[in-house]
């Protein structure tokens, strides 16, 4: 048994059941440990939380980072990350319900611990944005403002999508793109563009 099957067995439970509603005995159980043996391996709920949320984040800010180092202008690099970061949380819906639903879970003291992670992956989606205002390809007053707007439609994505529904996760990514870039592509760039 190692800490990973009880991270990944608690992401299950936390997912279905809440966070408030799991027990440290349903991990046990899912995991084929007596409670107390369950302890070996972690202090508490608390703690496997925030591994979960810190795994979640670990995992978006590496795909998305990869795609910031790619040599695309910053359309490109908005598009492929739209695609890259709904399909990981599509991919891990466990994981990403737990991120977006479950943080306020959090006891103070380990939020603290976890709100640096989470504002280094909005940094990331930041530093783009602006990279496309220095090259004079997205115009916009406030790149946070656009940042938390853009991961607003990627997040809740998880609460409707049906893999066996009219759109596949890189329709979907596209049109959002699609949406994000009319808002903020400066219009003389987008004429250059089309013409």
């Amino acid at each position: 048994m190692t800490r990973d099957d009880i991270l990944n067995a608690a992401a299950l439970i936390f997912s279905q059941k809440g966070f408030h509603a799991a027990s440290m005995q349903d991990i046990a159980e899912a995991v084929n440990l007596k409670k107390g043996s369950l302890y070996h391996h972690v202090s508490s709920k608390q703690e496997i939380l925030l591994a979960l949320l810190n795994k979640a984040l670990d995992l978006l800010i590496a795909r998305i980072g990869a795609v910031m180092d790619m040599p695309l202008s910053p359309e490109q690099k908005l598009r492929l990350s739209m695609e890259t970061y709904l399909n990981t949380l599509l991919e891990r819906k466990d994981l990403a319900a737990i991120l977006l639903l479950e943080h306020r879970s959090l006891d103070s003291d380990l939020k603290a611990q976890h709100i640096p992670q989470r504002d280094r992956l909005e940094q990331l989606w930041k530093d783009l944005i602006r990279e496309g205002m220095d090259s004079h390809i997205f115009v916009c007053d406030d790149p946070g403002f656009i940042t938390r707007s853009i991961l607003g439609m990627l997040n809740w994505t998880i609460t409707w999508y049906r893999s066996d529904g009219a759109m596949d996760s890189k329709s979907i990514a596209s049109q959002y793109a699609d949406l994000a870039l009319m808002g903020i592509t400066d219009a003389d760039y987008r004429k250059n563009q089309d013409g």
